[in-house]
């Protein structure tokens, strides 16, 4: 079988699949939602044998599964806080997409804390007694040393060859852990959905939902503006932030993580999580990380964010300044408000639990299911994205009678994985993008003029990569190819000279 064929997504099969819909089709288990834990559920269902519908208003990661820190966590936070049971399974699916699932989107990353001056031995002490105690939870999940080194003690001289900007006055050297880094996260979430789409699951993006119940909801097609009802044996409800809006009886506490973007320059070749404690917190820290493009991200915050839901989240003057003067407590020279290129912000989607500031609000998922409604999948994170879809299936299955194989997710490899000994005939930056399928962007490149050349001066994208995402990957519009295949859109300066390139592969397409 064409696997990269099979799994396309694109104009001609969201038309076919649609109006399939349209026809009046109806299905297993309708999932709205195209993040991570709605593309989850997609693959989950569609892997047992179910007939599965997704639908997304906008686009695949248009939300919160974008905007994350693209850390695929071991759940040391959760050590530190005594939640051992959060920890274990984010350490067990961590495992799961770095040997198993995604290992082309997954790579070890090295966590260094800075001992720098100023902070207390008692705090050292207790960093260093969470890295030991997640190694140990490392070893007991499964996920081998040599995926995953020991962590370490590591002089000052080897801090600064990790992280050149450091702050060296007064350094008496670091703390270092692993952990695992997305190349992306919106990439994972494609790979997810197509994975899906290959086990038979329509997913369909630009498709809105309203008066959705138990088991029919009316769908619109935000293209053409047609309307229809769809039948369902049940409806999954995993929009996220937006769960409120679909089954008004979620009520819902989003607190709010940003994020600022640097040129990697600012921080002198950054090649770890250079993890700096938060100044009177005992397990929090900002991360400055280095990422795709020729960009470090710094983030992250965690503030309630009350009101109306925005498409598109905003930074806050007093976030910007907090992860700014947080920085400066560990590099020299501090980066000031003229070195941020960009910043970028996302909603936790956490079950309202009535009191206290959302940092101590709990992270774990719920699936909600009273028997009337939707099934609710709300709260978690996307490192645990399989497990809450394999609760939210299993729920669905239950409450249904439906006749369903057992979970296979853990052991699917996801689109676009590299068998082991696998070769590619491509560029490292290609590979670690596609995976297997950089090949496949290759052979696009060969029937079009420079179609491996930069778009741009400085942006490491090239036009075969927007074709690929059209053809494959579902992508619409300039916004989709430049804010969620790539994130070019990030910087703007970089998005300005790159709108040209993204529409002439638009509408270039049959």
């Amino acid at each position: 079988m064409d696997v990269s064929a099979s799994s396309a997504l694109n104009g001609d099969r969201r038309r076919r699949e649609l109006g399939a819909l349209f026809d009046g089709e109806t299905v297993d288990v309708l999932v709205v939602g195209g993040g991570i834990t709605g593309t989850g559920i997609a693959l989950d269902a569609a892997s047992r044998g179910l007939r599965v519908a997704l639908v997304e208003k906008h686009d695949l990661a248009f939300g919160t599964s974008r905007w994350s820190s693209k850390l695929v966590h071991g759940g040391l936070r959760y050590l530190a806080s005594g939640n051992v049971a959060i920890a274990h399974e984010s350490a067990v699916e961590r495992g799961i997409l770095m040997t198993r699932t995604a290992p082309h989107l997954v790579k070890p990353l090295p966590q260094v804390v800075p001992l720098v001056r100023g902070m207390p031995r008692s705090n050292s002490a207790l960093v260093r007694a969470g890295f030991l105690a997640g190694d140990a939870l490392r070893r007991a999940t499964g996920t081998p040393s040599s995926v995953l080194p020991n962590s370490r003690t590591i002089d000052p001289a080897a801090v600064i060859s990790e992280a050149p900007t450091v702050r060296r006055a007064g350094l008496r050297g670091g703390l270092m852990a692993w952990d695992g880094q997305l190349v992306d996260d919106a990439r994972l979430v494609v790979a997810v959905a197509r994975t899906a789409a290959l086990y038979g699951a329509k997913i369909l993006t630009g498709v809105s939902v309203s008066k959705a119940d138990r088991t029919s909801a009316t769908l619109t097609d935000v293209v053409t503006g047609s309307t229809t009802d769809v039948r369902a044996r049940v409806v999954i409800n995993a929009a996220g932030v937006w769960a409120g809006e679909v089954d008004p009886r979620i009520t819902l506490r989003p607190s709010r993580g940003t994020h600022l973007v640097f040129d990697a320059s600012t921080f002198g070749g950054l090649s770890c999580s250079l993890t700096i404690p938060i100044p009177g917190e005992r397990n929090r820290f900002v991360f400055a990380l280095p990422a795709p493009l020729g960009r470090v991200y710094v983030g992250l915050t965690d503030e309630a964010a009350d009101g109306p839901i925005p498409d598109v989240p905003r930074a806050t003057d007093p976030e910007i300044e907090f992860l700014l003067d947080v920085l400066g407590t560990a590099v020299d020279p501090a980066p000031t408000l003229s070195d941020v290129v960009g910043a970028f912000a996302g909603l936790r989607p956490l079950l309202d639990s009535g009191s206290g500031v959302t940092a101590d609000v709990s992270r774990r998922h719920a699936v909600l299911d009273d028997g009337t409604g939707p099934i609710g999948v709300v709260g978690g994170k996307l490192t645990t994205y399989r497990r809450m879809a394999q609760d939210a299936v299993d729920t669905a299955v239950a409450a249904t009678g439906q006749v369903a194989g057992p979970c296979i997710t853990a052991s699917i490899p996801l689109v676009g994985a590299l068998p082991p000994g696998f070769a590619v005939s491509a560029s490292s930056t290609l590979a670690r993008r596609y995976g297997s399928e950089a090949a496949l962007v290759v052979a696009l490149a060969d029937g079009m003029p420079n179609g491996l050349a930069p778009i741009g001066d400085g942006i490491d994208v090239c036009p075969a990569e927007f074709e690929f995402s059209v053809r494959y990957e579902g992508a619409r519009s300039v916004a989709d190819l430049l804010d969620r295949r790539t994130r070019i859109g990030l910087v703007e300066s970089d998005r300005e000279r790159a709108v040209d390139a993204a529409t002439r592969i638009l509408t270039a397409q049959p």
